[in-house]
């Protein structure tokens, strides 16, 4: 079993101080929400006012999985083609696509790590081995740790593997209990058809996960994927590195909700970028008691939404704090 070590908490003082700094002057006050990312910055980076952010680095962990060929009544589960899988990688082997595009806006750069793990038909068979889960997890650490120790100082996990959504959708029912049918969203252009056999799949494995998971190493390895377990270890890793992570889209914000089972106190190191419409997404923003910057219904994935907010983010943390510092000096010249 793969184990974390202790999560340390971000620096509440200094969350505090930035917030204190903020509420003394008129325009302070007028941030509102545009300095919650500077104020969780501020505690992360334990420094008042807090440092720039200087290397973003979006990691996009791919995998074929099984499920993404169940068909229920003649109809896939998907809008896109198991193929679809290759093609996006292929893409982003290419350095074009959206990804490239927002990253270069976001001044971000960006990684794609293929895990070479294809996971079972959750529905029906455990999505990892034994030994393929302990290979996921020992990634995500190991990447984790080469990325910190490289001067990385915010890290966003994303993915782009077909099905992702259904593994992640089964995984947050059993997490909170929800029924396959509300657990289930629209998808990438979900028809009725589909959404049919996204439930079915996604009951059959729920019943697996509920006989025989009953830890969160468990419940990756029966109805979880490659990508899952990886991401899922490289932000408990990164979090008790004292590393921020920005989440982004469904998958990875189940899969921080995994992180924060495996390493106990991680959420406080996330920062959710945005929210979409899927079920699963938003009760794993809840489970995290996180509050998106953004709600632009984009279910691309690929980390975009992260990319998006980005610049924003950026924008939080320098602006906030110039407005500390100039509290700060007001306050030594009285």
């Amino acid at each position: 079993m793969v184990d974390f070590p202790a999560v340390p908490a971000p620096d509440t003082q200094a969350q505090a101080a930035v917030a204190t700094a903020l509420q003394a002057t008129p325009r302070g006050l007028s941030f509102g929400g545009f300095a919650a990312p500077a104020m969780w910055w501020a505690g992360c980076q334990a420094e008042v006012p807090a440092r720039p952010l200087q290397r973003a680095r979006v990691i996009v962990f791919a995998s074929d999985n099984a499920i993404a060929q169940r068909t229920f009544q003649g109809h896939g589960l998907s809008a896109y083609a198991s193929e679809a899988t290759a093609e996006q990688i292929a893409e982003v082997k290419d350095n074009v696509g959206p990804i490239h595009r927002l990253a270069i806006a976001a001044d971000a750069s960006v990684e794609l790590v293929e895990t070479g793990i294809t996971s079972g038909a959750i529905d029906v068979e455990n999505g990892l081995t034994q030994s393929d889960f302990d290979a996921a997890m020992t990634l995500g650490i190991k990447i984790a740790d080469r990325e910190i120790d490289a001067g990385t100082d915010l890290l966003i996990p994303a993915d782009l593997s077909v099905a992702n959504t259904t593994i992640a959708a089964a995984v947050m029912g059993v997490l909170t209990r929800t029924e396959p049918v509300a657990i289930v969203g629209p998808g990438s252009g979900t028809t009725d058809a589909m959404w049919k056999t996204k439930v079915a799949a996604i009951r059959d494995a729920m019943f697996r996960a509920r006989n025989f998971a009953t830890s969160p190493h468990e419940l990756l390895q029966v109805i979880g994927n490659a990508d899952l377990a990886a991401e899922a270890a490289l932000i408990a890793q990164a979090a008790s590195r004292r590393t921020p992570i920005l989440i982004s889209g469904m998958f990875t914000a189940v899969a921080a909700a995994l992180a924060e089972r495996l390493a106990p106190g991680t959420q406080a190191w996330c920062f959710a970028a945005d929210v979409t419409a899927e079920p699963a997404h938003i009760l794993a923003l809840q489970d995290l008691s996180l509050t998106p910057l953004l709600n632009m219904d984009m279910s691309t994935g690929q980390g975009l939404g992260a990319l998006a907010a980005l610049p924003l983010i950026r924008s939080s943390i320098e602006l906030v704090a110039d407005e500390v510092a100039s509290v700060s000096h007001a306050l030594n010249q009285e």
